[in-house]
């Protein structure tokens, strides 16, 4: 069956013509390497067994849902499809399985080695190079399909290492490769308007890896990018998912150059889940000051630490006349100071104690482009790679694990404004001048800084 009911451009039709048993494909991103490759799962060939391994459930769906249902669709075929709980030897996850005319049975479900391992078949490795613990993947993987299967693999690169990078740049003659950067698809065809996406991503290492498709050096970078791809959810970010919990703020202040960063983490269990993150650029200290109070009528907010140095001192010095000087904590941007920060927030990554968004590339970058070096003295110093990009993110969620470091003192909360009374869907709303009983007083609450004493919320 040809591809002719679904128009293809040059690259996409090279890569789905291919019919080598392994097949990678590096691709930017958004040039439909999903959609593509789905094509070939879905109509390239009559009962045939295929698994879609994606990085997350929503991405499993994804593939289905606008790669498979709708090439089905185009071609006028009928499909049984259904959801389910697939089980595994170490858990339960859920599943989409499409039945097709021909006789195929393709089924997608989040990678894990427990579903590499679980199926013989067919397999497309969906974004391989962002799935965590991707090593452990592939040796549970191999084995399924060696007797005789096809394998699909396609990525948008994700730093120098992990699998993909490995199957990627190996020099070997078994894997049939493509390489298909913006500049290329764009010359096949592909309407993107390439000084406008580089202008909005507004990130030289995002653009980079992103859409030019370097592999960016991993040797000095204090957060790997898989270390990075470890933490990401896609539940993380959103202000919907706020359960109401304790959160912890950190602010990194910026004005003209430098982004002024808001970063909200709400505790769960021994998690700090990322419910918001305010980015602002060139904006007032007005506007900064609305910002701040919004969060902190949205979440209740137990301790929220900022950074003091240079510019920053007068909206520290303002919020603490707001919310109290025991609540909020001005930061100063010593080195030995950022070593503190940076060593707890890359513990948060290390033990996966931390959740943080995914799919946003240039907060990937910015968390992957602070390094430590060597001064003159000796000591460590943090830089980013750039001298005009502070990796304001970065110190913003640092800021925050800062915060929510020691001891938590249990609040005992009275409104007394004349907003809105009691708790709410997204927590307490309070205004600035509601009163909190701050109870006994501990200088070292915080790694950093004075602080609380006592129990939890």
């Amino acid at each position: 069956m040809s591809a002719s009911a679904v128009p293809l451009y040059g690259f996409q039709r090279r890569w789905f013509l291919d019919r080598s048993r392994f097949k990678i494909g590096k691709f930017a991103r958004q040039t439909g390497k999903t959609f593509t490759t789905t094509l070939e799962v879905a109509i390239k060939q009559h009962r045939s067994r295929w698994v879609i391994l994606s990085r997350g459930e929503r991405q499993a769906k994804e593939a289905m849902d606008e790669g498979v249902k709708r090439h089905a669709q185009a071609y006028g075929l009928a499909l049984e499809a259904q959801e389910f709980d697939w089980k595994g030897a170490s858990g339960s996850y859920r599943a989409m399985e499409v039945e097709l005319p021909h006789g195929s049975k393709i089924t997608a479900l989040p990678a894990n080695p427990d579903t590499a391992r679980g199926f013989s078949s067919n397999v497309f490795l969906d974004e391989f190079a962002f799935h965590k613990d991707s090593g452990a993947i592939w040796k549970a993987l191999f084995p399924v399909i060696s007797a005789g299967w096809k394998l699909r693999i396609t990525s948008t690169p994700n730093g120098k290492s992990g699998k993909f990078y490995e199957l990627d740049t190996a020099e070997d003659q078994t894997w049939s490769r493509h390489t298909v950067d913006i500049y290329q698809a764009v010359a096949d065809g592909l309407p993107r308007d390439i000084e406008e996406l580089r202008a909005g991503i507004a990130d030289d290492d995002a653009w980079a890896q992103e859409y030019e498709l370097r592999y960016l050096d991993e040797a000095s970078a204090w957060l790997p990018y898989d270390l990075i791809s470890s933490v990401e959810d896609e539940a993380a970010g959103d202000p919907d998912g706020y359960q109401g919990g304790v959160c912890f703020v950190g602010m990194d202040i910026g004005r003209r150059n430098d982004l002024f960063v808001i970063w909200v983490l709400e505790q769960v269990g021994d998690v700090l889940w990322t419910r918001e993150i305010v980015e602002m650029k060139r904006a007032t200290f007005a506007e900064q000051d609305e910002a701040l109070d919004q969060v902190m009528r949205r979440y209740r907010v137990a301790r929220l630490c900022g950074d003091q140095t240079g510019m920053g001192e007068k909206p520290i010095e303002d919020a603490q006349r707001r919310y109290g000087e025991h609540r909020v904590e001005g930061v100063l941007f010593t080195g030995p100071n950022k070593l503190v920060m940076a060593t707890a927030g890359k513990e948060r990554f290390e033990d996966r104690t931390i959740r943080i968004p995914e799919g946003r590339p240039a907060l990937r970058a910015d968390l992957h482009k602070l390094r430590k070096v060597s001064g003159p003295t000796g000591a460590p110093r943090f830089v980013a790679e750039r001298t005009d990009d502070h990796a304001d993110r970065t110190w913003a969620c640092f800021l925050a694990v800062n915060a929510a470091g020691g001891a938590h003192y249990e609040y005992r909360y009275q409104a007394v404004s004349t907003g809105v009374q009691g708790a709410s869907r997204r927590g307490f709303d309070h205004a600035p001048d509601d009163r909190f009983d701050m109870g006994e007083l501990d200088p070292y609450r915080s790694p950093l800084g004075a602080g609380i004493r006592g129990g939890t919320w």
